[in-house]
This record gives C-alpha cells, structure tokens and sequence, in this order.
C-alpha cells in the first residue's frame, strides 16, 4: 500500500543518510522502524510507584525510612474534608 507522510527535513536527511550506511533504502528503514515500534508496543512497560519515579527528587539521602504520603494508609482520605468523616 502507498501512504504519504510529511517529516522534518532534518528527520528526513538522518534517514536517508542511515539507511544509506546500511545499505538499504528509506521505504525498508520505515518499515523495520514501523514494526519495532507495534511489537514494542504489543508489551506493557513496567509500571513503576510513584515514589520509585520521584525518589530522585526527594533529597540526597536515603533514610531507609518509607515516606508517609507514598503510604496508602495515609492516602486514603486526602482532599476529602474534616466535615466528612
């Protein structure tokens, strides 16, 4: 099938220059590129908490000790006002 699809000039000269290097043309740079992504995409990324993502930002030392907010236990109730329990 023949598809038409607009690309970065910039994109579109890396391209053409890799496959070159490759030894092959931009149409089979495109599908093998096409095909990594739907089969990558076919497998869910790990899910990763919240607290693994930020924990960089948390600070420079690492207590050992579990943040309260990343605990649910405390979470449960947030945002709800006193007047609801």
């Amino acid at each position: 099938m023949k598809t038409t699809i607009e690309l970065p000039d910039d994109l579109h000269r890396r391209a053409k220059a890799a496959a070159a290097r490759r030894g092959s043309t931009l149409k089979e740079l495109i599908e093998e590129g096409l095909r990594l992504v739907i089969q990558r995409s076919g497998k869910p990324a790990p899910r990763r908490s919240l607290a693994a993502l930020i924990k960089g930002a948390r600070g420079m030392i690492d207590s050992g000790i579990p943040d309260l907010a990343s605990n649910p236990k405390y979470l449960t109730r947030l945002g709800r006002s006193t007047r609801d329990r």
